[in-house]
């Protein structure tokens, strides 16, 4: 497997990580039952794509920076979750749009290589759960965000962004 495979598999793994993370933040924090319906219901996806990653990416290959992903995935979860259903619907709708890209980038340059079939199923899967979950977030926040909650949807996917480059690095 090229390295350039290897280090987007990394990212992808963290990625996953942190988004387990996310929902038991939302979780520890939300008493808001549509919330945490949500909450729970997507955990379970992530969960499952956390497991698939972890027989792709041996423990020796995965980031070194999981504990701070745990730190961070959960207070991107918490955070939002104090203020309300309207700001983790945002905060989900901020983090998957990040991730559908993400995953799409990796997507084309495995199609322009006509390799890893199977693979590429997996990622395509787990595009199509985000994609899923950033359009129920998108269906349930408001198109009406403060310039707080902007500036906080903003914050999260330049975060998104740094963390998977650091990802692949460490």
């Amino acid at each position: 497997m090229p390295l350039w495979l290897q280090q987007e598999l990394r990212s992808d793994h963290a990625g996953e990580y942190g988004a387990v993370m996310i929902y038991r933040g939302v979780l520890a924090v939300s008493r808001d039952e549509s919330v945490r319906q949500f909450a729970e219901h997507h955990l379970l996806t992530e969960q499952k794509h956390l497991a698939l990653m972890e027989t792709i990416i041996p423990a020796s290959g995965r980031t070194r920076l999981l504990p701070v992903w745990r730190v961070m995935g959960w207070l991107t979860g918490a955070l939002p979750a104090l203020l309300g259903r309207q700001a983790v619907f945002a905060t989900i709708e901020a983090v998957e749009t990040f991730v559908d890209h993400h995953y799409e980038q990796q997507l084309v340059r495995l199609n322009s290589q006509g390799e890893y079939g199977a693979l590429r199923q997996v990622l395509v899967d787990c595009q199509a759960d985000e994609v899923s979950h950033r359009d129920e977030a998108t269906q349930l926040a408001s198109p009406d965000r403060s310039w707080l909650l902007r500036l906080w949807c903003a914050i999260v996917g330049s975060g998104s962004a740094a963390a998977v480059v650091a990802a692949k690095r460490i």
